[in-house]
């Protein structure tokens, strides 16, 4: 364990000092204090990194410690001695299993409350100030499903003032339209709750006959808010895993673009840990086993497996977020592969 918080303190400094160098000019235009950008940002972005690196934590410290057993023939006499290669290997599981448990616990709850922390400054300081960012709310047009049946559309919504230029909304029964409203402007009223349009003109269509009808100012509570129309990207990394399927109902039922990357967030909560437990095993098996080249080669061997896990997981999600593989496979590929990798491995080990 303490290999495995050294591992974590080590890699957290590096990733500190790294993207406090990238973000310097971002933080003096900010204008907030030192002590401010720590509680600001840092009390998020520290348990980020540390979460996003975590199985690469456990994996080094496994190697790390477990080569230097191998190193000093600590290993051979334990199998010598009498015991199975199986026991010797149990505690890896058991370790692999705990942390696994603390990682998973803390994607479900905790991760996510400092991705608001992080998420929240890095919009309001940084995404706000890239070209990108700026051209992306530019073109603010969005179109959604309020229900089953029912679709609406607000042109140059302006997510600043919750104000949003012409609105439209229609309801569909057995393929035909029976409802029908227009509206000049769009507006969240803070103190009722609820929306203003101005200029609404409805249209309702009966068996032999329309009604059309015209009001000045409407206002009316959509099973929508202002949070629910903002194009944030790390709204999937602010929830919470109740919250974050809530969301995937919501945004199915509206038939939302992205919904992939919803998906594929929510099943990676629960894979991850499991990578925890294979990276653990792996780690163990490779460097239980006495080399010319010690930890070196150990560590080389080690990270060539990692860069394989991350080159399929990355390739996963891709082909979920731009193509047709389903969310729950795509985030458990890794996982299946890997644990081929971790049987092969134990059958060529050596006991």
């Amino acid at each position: 364990m303490a290999v495995f918080f050294f591992a974590i303190f080590l890699f957290a400094v590096i990733a500190l000092v790294i993207d406090a160098s990238e973000k310097t000019d971002d933080f003096v235009k900010s204008g907030l204090t030192a002590g401010e950008i720590i509680t600001h940002y840092y009390y998020g972005f520290i348990p980020h990194i540390i979460a996003l690196l975590f199985p690469l934590f456990v994996f080094i410290a496994v190697i790390f410690f477990t080569s230097k057993m191998a190193g000093q023939t600590e290993i051979v006499a334990i199998l010598a001695s009498g015991t199975s290669y199986n026991r010797w290997l149990r505690p890896y599981l058991l370790g692999g299993c705990l942390l696994g448990l603390l990682l998973w616990v803390s994607n479900q709850f905790i991760i996510p409350k400092a991705e608001k922390i992080r998420g929240g400054f890095e919009a309001a300081y940084i995404d706000s100030r890239s070209s990108y960012n700026a051209l992306l709310q530019s073109s603010s047009d969005i179109y959604f499903r309020i229900d089953s049946s029912t679709y609406a559309g607000i042109y140059n919504y302006d997510t600043a003032n919750n104000r949003g230029g012409n609105f439209f909304s229609y309801k569909v029964r057995n393929g035909k339209v029976i409802e029908n409203m227009r509206a000049d402007m769009i507006l969240y009223d803070t103190s009722n709750k609820d929306w203003m349009l101005s200029e609404v003109l409805e249209r309702k269509v009966f068996e032999n006959r329309e009604q059309l009808s015209y009001v000045a100012t409407k206002h009316i509570k959509f099973p929508f808010k202002p949070t629910d129309l903002e194009k944030d990207k790390y709204t999937k990394d602010k929830l919470t895993t109740p919250q974050l399927i809530s969301q995937i109902k919501v945004e199915e039922m509206r038939g939302s673009e992205g919904l992939n990357e919803l998906k594929i967030e929510r099943y990676r909560r629960d894979a991850t840990p499991v990578t925890v437990l294979l990276l653990t095993l792996i780690g163990g098996i490779i460097a239980g086993r006495k080399v010319r080249g010690g930890s070196g080669s150990h560590l080389a061997m080690g990270f060539t497996i990692a860069a394989l896990f991350i080159i399929t997981d990355r390739f996963s999600t891709i082909f979920s977020t731009k193509g047709n593989l389903p969310p729950m496979l795509a985030a458990w590929i890794p996982n299946m592969i890997f644990i081929w990798v971790v049987y092969y491995l134990y059958k060529k080990a050596p006991k």
